[in-house]
C-alpha cells in the first residue's frame, strides 16, 4: 500500500485562531471537506468556505456547558480507523464514519490560565479533554493521518500543503505525531505538576518544550543542549553562541548577584566560581576592585554587574579579555566599546522567576533539592565570643557569607571592605582551602590585617581560626554545629577575635 496519502477532509477546532486562514483557503483550494466545532466553525464560515458542523455529523448536540463536544465515536472512528484494513473500512462504511485525514487541534491554555493567577475553577475548566483525545488519536494513526498540535506548525502544514498538493509522506506523518506526542505529554505534566503541588507525591514530571543544540557539551567530544528559553531570561546583543561551560558561569553568576541587591556589584567568575566580587558607589570602582582579586583568573572570565555598564566601566572592561558581559542595561556608549569585539558575548538580562528546585543526574537515577535559597541577615548572626564585631565588620561578614554560599566547597572567603580579597575553593580540607586563599591574597599583594574570614561550613578543630589569627584575620563567620565549636570559640576568645555563627551550613558541590 502506498505510503503517500491524499488528505480528503481535515477536522479542525482550536483555540488560538492566529494564522490559521491561509491554511483554511488552502484546504478548500484542495478540496478538502471540512469539518470543525463552535468557534473554530464560526471562524471558517466567516472566511466564507463551507465546513460542515461536528454536530451534524454526530447527530449529538454540545453539552455539558462545552465540556463534550468530539467525544463520539463517528469522530474517533474516522481517525483511528486503519485504511490497509478491511474489517475496519466495512465497520466505518456501516455505522457511516467518514475518514478524517487531517487533524488540526490545539488545547486549553492551561499553563497560560495557572500562570494569570485565577482561581481554580477556572484553571480546572481549562483542562482539555477532547481535544488531548484528538491529538493522541490521530498521532496513534499517524499511517493514516496528519496531526497538527500546535499553531507553530502551521507554517510546516502549509509548506507541505503547497509543496505536496494536498498529501503527504508516512515521514511527514511521523514527524508532526512525535510533535503531537511531545505536546499531549508536556501538557499532562504541567497539570500532574498543578496537582502536585498539594499532593506532593514522590514523582518527578519535567517537560521543556524549547531545546536548543550548543557547539558541544563541556568538552568537544562531548554533545550538548540546552533545554529552556534563553530569550526570555537575556536579550543578547553581541558575540558568538553561548557554549554549555559559558551556561554554566552564566548561571553561577546569576545566581550569585541575585544576593547583591543593595549597592553597586560587579563580580567575576571562573568554573563557576568568584575570583572577584566588590561593591562601591559607583560601579567602575566595583569593576576595578573585583579586578584586582585576582587579575589572573579574570582572563576569559564571566563578568556581571547588578547595575547599568556606563562608558566608563565599559572602557575598562574592553582592555580585558572575557567571554561574556552581563549587566541589566548598558548605555549607548558603553555598547560602541563593548560590542567592537565580535564575539564578545553581551547579555542583558531580564527579570524573570527562576525555578525554586535543582535536579541532578546522577548513577542510574535523578536527584531534586530545593534550591539555596536562604541569604543571612544580620538578624541571623549569633556573637558566640566574648569580642563582638563592629558594625562596618559584620558588613563584610555578611559580604564574605554570601559569597561562601557560592563557592564550591571546601570553600573558605576572605573579604576587606566590600572586596573578595581571595578565596580557597573546591578544597578537600578546610585547612587546605584557607592557606590557599591565604596564598592567593600575598601572591596579589592584599594586607590581610582587618580582613574577615567567612567558611561554608564548621570548623571541626580551632586550627582555622589559629592560621587566621596568626595571619592578622581577627573576625570570623561561619554556620556553626560541630562538636568542637568550644574549641574553636575558646581559642577566639583567648586572642581577642570575634566569631558569629549563622546556623546554616551552605556546602555547595
Amino acid at each position: 500500500m502506498s505510503r503517500t496519502k491524499k488528505i480528503n477532509s481535515a477536522l479542525i477546532s482550536v483555540f488560538y485562531k492566529d494564522n490559521l486562514d491561509p491554511i483554511i483557503k488552502k484546504l478548500h483550494d484542495l478540496g478538502v471537506i471540512l469539518y470543525s466545532t463552535g468557534g473554530t466553525q464560526a471562524f471558517i464560515e466567516n472566511l466564507g468556505i463551507p465546513v460542515k458542523s461536528v454536530e451534524g455529523l454526530t447527530s449529538f448536540p454540545e453539552i455539558l456547558g462545552g465540556r463534550v463536544k468530539t467525544l463520539h465515536p463517528k469522530i474517533f472512528g474516522g481517525i483511528l480507523g486503519r485504511r490497509e484494513l478491511d474489517s475496519d473500512i466495512a465497520q466505518m462504511q456501516q455505522h457511516e464514519i467518514p475518514e478524517i485525514d487531517l487533524v488540526i487541534v490545539d488545547l486549553y491554555p492551561f499553563e497560560e490560565t495557572l500562570a494569570s493567577g485565577a482561581n481554580e475553577e477556572d484553571i480546572i475548566e481549562k483542562i482539555d479533554i477532547g481535544g488531548i483525545s484528538l491529538i493522541r488519536a490521530a498521532a496513534k494513526n499517524y499511517n493514516d493521518v496528519v496531526i497538527v498540535a500546535s499553531r507553530n506548525d502551521y507554517s510546516s502544514l502549509l509548506n507541505l500543503l503547497n509543496e505536496q498538493n494536498g498529501s503527504s509522506e508516512l515521514s511527514d506523518r511521523k514527524t508532526f505525531a512525535a510533535k503531537a506526542f511531545a505536546m499531549s505529554s508536556h501538557y499532562d505534566a504541567a497539570i500532574f505538576n498543578y496537582f502536585n503541588q498539594t499532593e506532593q507525591l514522590p514523582i518527578l514530571k519535567q517537560s521543556i518544550n524549547n531545546g536548543a543544540t550548543l557547539r558541544y557539551g563541556e568538552n568537544p567530544h562531548q554533545k550538548g543542549v540546552f533545554y529552556g528559553d534563553m530569550q526570555a531570561m537575556f536579550e543578547k546583543l553581541n558575540g558568538k553562541e553561548l557554549s554549555y561551560n559559558n551556561l554554566l558561569d552564566v548561571d553561577a553568576a546569576v545566581n550569585l548577584m541575585a544576593d547583591f541587591t543593595a549597592e553597586p556589584t560587579f563580580a567575576i567568575l571562573k568554573h563557576n566560581n568568584a575570583c572577584g566580587v566588590a561593591s562601591r558607589p559607583k560601579i567602575v570602582d566595583a569593576y576595578l576592585d573585583a579586578l584586582a582579586g585576582d587579575p589572573v583568573s579574570a582572563f576569559g572570565g564571566i563578568l556581571i554587574s547588578n547595575t547599568e555598564i556606563d562608558f566608563e566601566t565599559a572602557e575598562e572592561i574592553h582592555k580585558l579579555f572575557c567571554e561574556v558581559v552581563i549587566a541589566p542595561s548598558f548605555s549607548d556608549t558603553a555598547l560602541a566599546i563593548l560590542k567592537s569585539k565580535n564575539n564578545r558575548i553581551i547579555l542583558v538580562q531580564k527579570t524573570v522567576p527562576l525555578p525554586k528546585k535543582q535536579i541532578r543526574t546522577l548513577l542510574n537515577g535523578i536527584m531534586e533539592q530545593d534550591k539555596d535559597l536562604v541569604t543571612e541577615t544580620e538578624a541571623n548572626l549569633t556573637t558566640v565570643t566574648t569580642a563582638t564585631p563592629t558594625k562596618s565588620q559584620i558588613k563584610d561578614l555578611l559580604f564574605a557569607n554570601k559569597l561562601a554560599k557560592h563557592t564550591k566547597s571546601n570553600t573558605i572567603v576572605i573579604v576587606k571592605n566590600n572586596q573578595l580579597i581571595a578565596s580557597g575553593t573546591g578544597q578537600t580540607s578546610r585547612v587546605d582551602a584557607l592557606r590557599h586563599a591565604i596564598d592567593k591574597a600575598h601572591n596579589f599583594g592584599f594586607e590581610l590585617t582587618g580582613a574577615v574570614m567567612a567558611s561554608d561550613a564548621f570548623f571541626p578543630f580551632a586550627d582555622c581560626v589559629e592560621i587566621a589569627h596568626n595571619e592578622g584575620i581577627d573576625v570570623v563567620i561561619q554556620p556553626g554545629g560541630s562538636i568542637k565549636d568550644k574549641d574553636s570559640i575558646e581559642y577566639c576568645n583567648a586572642h581577642g577575635m570575634s566569631m558569629v555563627f549563622t546556623g546554616t551550613r551552605h556546602f555547595k558541590h
